[in-house]
């Protein structure tokens, strides 16, 4: 038990949430508990993540998570384990959240160098409604850059979608490959606006889109549910320009959309609600939030892409894997799924509830008063 890595949780306390300034003190080691000098508050080591006042042992839950984001069905589970169905989706929702927090702090920080990033996005099947979930791929990495799920497929979930790429970017001069849907054109243009060095003039600056910012599309015409026709069309800066960046990444000879795509068939086998015709629905859509990046954390730091992979040097083994998040620079090792669940996480930033409006009194004959 190393203080030094500890920070306090508690609200009210100077240092929430800051490690390393000496506040920290060993409570109990038997209880595995930490003392905070400056509040005087006790708190576990499991405190901030999934594992804090679990009833059941951790490498239990490990396991069960472990088998949620390999696809195996949240019944087999209850069934193999003897657990409630309710305990099972709890521990979901909880890691979804845990990783949803980790996957801020790590990767949407805005030190991702990303060149070439590709978006799509698929539909989900819940109980009673369809949901919609828009992802974003770096390519050169294949880091997974987040997603969002919404109800409908418009404008304000493609924007929403740019934000998340614009908060893990470290620079707008990127090249994004999307489909037909035009949304993605606006929301792109729209979202990586900057606005212009103020040159002492008053008023207003202006928001200004970058130059390096190339826009592909590919458009696909069908006939029936078969694909006739692919068009690859160039939305910003030029085709030279665009054959530099696929050429300097390795990524392809024109304009696809292969990778986000390969991407979500990922998603598909690995999460038990995405199957096609499959009869194991998520019910809610924060159930389908947490599955989704429990899965995505998995992908980034647990899960080795073949296509990444590199000669191994000094070793009896021919090749070396590699994460994606080890491909982007954010670690050096693989992660274990139970070292990133374990990992505590300073708590986010408090915001204040939001205040129900106040319902009017109708009178005893059910007449609303009327002020004179």
């Amino acid at each position: 038990m190393d203080p030094s890595l500890q920070f306090c949780p508690n609200f009210y306390c100077t240092y929430r949430g800051v490690a390393g300034q000496g506040n920290i003190r060993v409570h109990s080691q038997k209880d595995r508990r930490f003392r905070c000098t400056c509040c005087g508050k006790t708190f576990a080591l499991t405190r901030n993540t999934p594992f804090y006042r679990l009833h059941h042992s951790h490498d239990l839950a490990t396991i069960v998570l472990t088998l949620l984001t390999y696809g195996c069905p949240r019944q087999a589970v209850v069934a193999a384990y003897g657990l409630d169905e309710r305990t099972v989706a709890d521990w979901q929702q909880r890691g979804g959240s845990h990783c949803q927090r980790f996957h801020e702090l790590h990767v949407q920080q805005g030190q991702v160098d990303l060149q070439h990033v590709q978006a799509d996005e698929l539909w989900v099947k819940t109980v009673g409604r369809k949901l919609w979930m828009a992802m974003a791929l770096a390519v050169p990495s294949r880091l997974w850059l987040g997603g969002v799920i919404s109800r409908c497929r418009d404008g304000q979930l493609i924007a929403a979608l740019v934000r998340v790429v614009r908060s893990c970017a470290k620079s707008l001069a990127i090249l994004v490959c999307v489909d037909g849907l035009a949304s993605y054109v606006k929301a792109f243009v729209q979202g990586f606006r900057q606005a212009e060095p103020r040159g002492g003039r008053p008023g207003r600056r202006r928001l200004l889109t970058p130059a390096g910012l190339l826009i592909g599309q590919v458009i696909k015409r069908y006939s029936g549910r078969r694909v006739v026709k692919v068009l690859r069309r160039v939305v910003r800066g030029t085709a030279a320009a665009i054959a530099a960046v696929l050429a300097r990444t390795g990524t392809g000879t024109g304009i696809n959309t292969a990778y986000i795509e390969r991407l979500n068939a990922t998603f598909r086998s690995r999460w038990t609600p995405l199957v096609r015709r499959g009869r194991a629905l998520a019910r809610r859509e924060v159930g389908v939030q947490a599955g989704m990046y429990l899965v995505g954390c998995a992908y980034n730091w647990c899960w080795e892409h073949d296509s990444l992979r590199e000669p191994a040097a000094g070793s009896d083994r021919k090749w070396s894997g590699r994460t994606p998040a080890m491909a982007a620079g954010l670690t050096e090792h693989r992660w274990e799924l139970r070292e990133l669940l374990g990992q505590r996480l300073p708590p986010g930033q408090w915001k204040a509830p939001r205040r129900k409006p106040r319902r009017r009194r109708r009178a005893a004959g059910g007449a609303v008063p009327v002020a004179a």
